[in-house]
């Protein structure tokens, strides 16, 4: 029986000093070091350029992106490898998602009661009456 690959989050902050041409290729570097070790991007999102609360590496602003993949268990050695030898990416965070849970990231679908002007929390609070109880 073959195991399930597991289900990672990993989010990364390059330089932001480096040129978008720059920044792109360290993005598609860490893509194909994922799929070069087993594994497949689900999903990336780029959060963009971000000052920091205090220096990395003796730095002020990074680039974030948040990257979901899946892959065997030996692959976040590999990219952790990877991280610490590239020299644009200043830090990173690898989680192991339960699938069962998700990764708890809001999609465009699910704020399609939000667009209609009635929200949840709304609805549950009883409204105040103007006489004494």
């Amino acid at each position: 029986m073959a195991l399930q690959p597991k289900l990672y989050e990993t989010a990364f902050i390059v330089n932001a000093a480096l040129e978008d041409s720059q920044i792109e290729g360290v993005i598609e570097k860490v893509k194909d070091s994922i799929s070069k070790n087993g594994g497949s991007v689900r999903d990336l999102a780029k959060w963009g350029r971000k000052r920091f609360a205090y220096p990395i590496k003796k730095k002020n602003n990074g680039f974030y992106v948040v990257a979901e993949y899946t892959g065997p268990g030996d692959l976040v050695a590999k990219l952790e490898r990877h991280y610490q030898l590239d020299e644009s990416i200043l830090r990173y965070l690898i989680v192991a998602v339960d699938p069962d849970v998700g990764t708890g990231r809001i999609k465009p679908s699910d704020l399609v009661g939000a667009k209609e002007g009635s929200s949840p929390e709304a609805a549950a609070v009883p409204a105040k009456s103007g006489g004494a109880a």
